[in-house]
């Protein structure tokens, strides 16, 4: 018999859906059964590769990690990465498939739904929970008649089905109760429970509230989460840059560029978990003013961001400012002398002069590197050091001269290559290569930040994120009804 699955579904994007899939996962994971989590179908540039090279949404990644469990393609079979305003890269089953623009996905949608079955078939097969999440609202109703990936996958499981909202933004009746007029009656059926997400202050003063709620709604509400401060999981959306990351008092300031169609910008939150620094996700010049370092994350349109750089006059910017500059992947690019995009790879193509601050030049191919990946550090100041990470990326970079390379990375299984990644200049305070991940790697992150004039604190507390999480939501949780909706079997 298939597993069961639990379908969390949300009134709107950025709900919460992601981080309550986590916290179910952990939940169910304590409780000794194998879950998984599924999402049919992500759009994010944020992006996780699995151990065979596959593409999946970092917060996929994170509810795999929350289960205990490593991610697999499975588990999020369609990822849309947004090149532009219309135009995305499509990555099925981990690879990529089409680049393509809104209305032409839209009308070859249909055909993906066989691909989004199977894969939740086959994590059905293997575990004994499968939760699954939606994606923005269930409810809109030019969307759906071509909806893969909400209220059509919990028909298709039979799931046992929660509806989140979020209080925070304010709205919550009419949030809940709206999206579940809307829903088919046989859609409707499913939902379980509703839960009111991002409570602040003391959840006793919402106490009437889940009363007019299940009044009106005719459905349990199965709780109400309180707001969590500085989880330190992955986010799924951009939109979460705008809430910062870090203690806004902090002595260190790290600016991070929001680039457009930024990628993987998850790769600076281990720096915001360290005492006394904060990161400052900028847009416009002036706002590096007192930024000890400057970080180019990655992106998934490199020349439209070389573009906006210069548009919004960073060039000048950069060359006059003193800090330190990262560039990682996307960024590492931007930072040479010259890109060339000669196959279109990246919307119509082209090239470009790079800012200029490292000498090396990128070439995109149409050739796709996405690998876990280990790799020894080169530099001064955190020479020998391991980093574990990941690539992904479409461009290949070369030195103009003789090499300095960050880190060593080890690429191949059968016959493994050390091979060098990255450019760093000869004062060390400007460098950049391709690894995604290296700030989560404890030694090198803090080996980075002493060269800002950082000091490690004493013995820190670790305090595993996915536990507090996993604790915060079941004790929000009704337990009667959390039991029944995690029990094995068809219950």
């Amino acid at each position: 018999m298939p597993a069961p699955v639990i379908m969390v579904l949300g009134t709107a994007s950025s709900v919460g859906k992601s981080t309550l899939v986590a916290a179910l996962c952990r939940i169910a994971a304590r409780r000794g059964l194998r879950v998984a989590p599924f999402k049919a179908q992500n759009m994010s540039n944020n992006a996780a590769v699995t151990a065979d090279g596959g593409e999946i949404a970092r917060s996929t990644a994170v509810q795999a990690a929350a289960a205990g469990i490593a991610p697999t393609v499975q588990m999020n079979p369609i990822l849309i990465k947004p090149e532009g305003q219309r135009r995305s890269q499509i990555i099925v089953e981990g690879r990529p498939w089409h680049t393509m623009d809104a209305l032409d996905y839209w009308q070859r949608k249909d055909g993906l739904w066989a691909v989004v079955t199977r894969n939740l078939d086959a994590l059905r097969a293997q575990y004994d929970l499968v939760i699954a999440e939606g994606a923005g609202s269930p409810v809109e109703l030019n969307l759906k008649p071509r909806d893969i990936v909400n209220a059509r996958v919990a028909t298709y499981a039979q799931a046992r089905t929660l509806l989140v909202g979020d209080i925070d933004t304010g709205g919550i009746f009419a949030q809940l109760l709206g999206t579940l007029m809307l829903l088919e009656p046989a859609e409707r059926a499913l939902v379980q429970g509703l839960v009111v997400n991002r409570f602040r202050g003391d959840p006793a003063l919402f106490a009437g509230g889940v009363t007019l709620l299940e009044q009106r709604a005719g459905v349990p509400v199965l709780g109400v989460v309180p707001w969590i401060d500085d989880l330190g999981l992955a986010e799924e959306d951009a939109v979460a840059l705008e809430r910062g990351r870090g203690a806004p008092e902090a002595d260190l300031v790290i600016a991070v560029l929001r680039l457009p169609a930024i990628a993987n910008f998850d790769d600076t939150d281990p720096l915001a978990r360290e005492p006394g620094v904060s990161l400052r996700f900028v847009d416009r010049p002036e706002q590096l003013a007192g930024a000890a370092a400057l970080i180019l994350p990655g992106t998934k349109h490199t020349l439209a961001a070389r573009r906006w750089l210069r548009q919004r006059g960073f060039d000048a910017a950069l060359q006059r400012f003193p800090g330190a500059v990262v560039g990682i992947c996307g960024g590492y690019q931007l930072l040479g002398a010259r890109i060339s995009d000669p196959l279109g790879i990246e919307g119509a193509g082209g090239d470009e002069p790079g800012l200029g601050l490292l000498p090396v030049e990128t070439v995109f191919s149409d050739e796709k590197r996405t690998l876990q990946v280990s790799a020894t550090a080169l530099t001064t100041w955190a020479q020998g050091l391991p980093i574990a990470g990941y690539e992904i990326h479409m461009g290949r970079t070369q030195p103009l001269g003789a090499p300095r390379p960050v880190a060593a990375i080890v690429r191949g299984e059968a016959t493994p290559v050390a091979e060098p990644d990255g450019y760093i200049a000869a004062d060390e305070r400007t460098w950049g290569c391709y690894l995604h991940g290296l700030f989560a790697n404890t030694g090198f992150r803090r080996a980075w930040l002493r060269t800002l004039g950082w000091q490690a604190p004493g013995e820190l507390l670790a305090i595993d994120a996915y536990e507090r999480l996993a604790d915060t939501v079941e004790h929000a949780l009704d337990g009667v009804r959390l039991a029944a909706l995690l029990q094995r079997g068809t219950g």
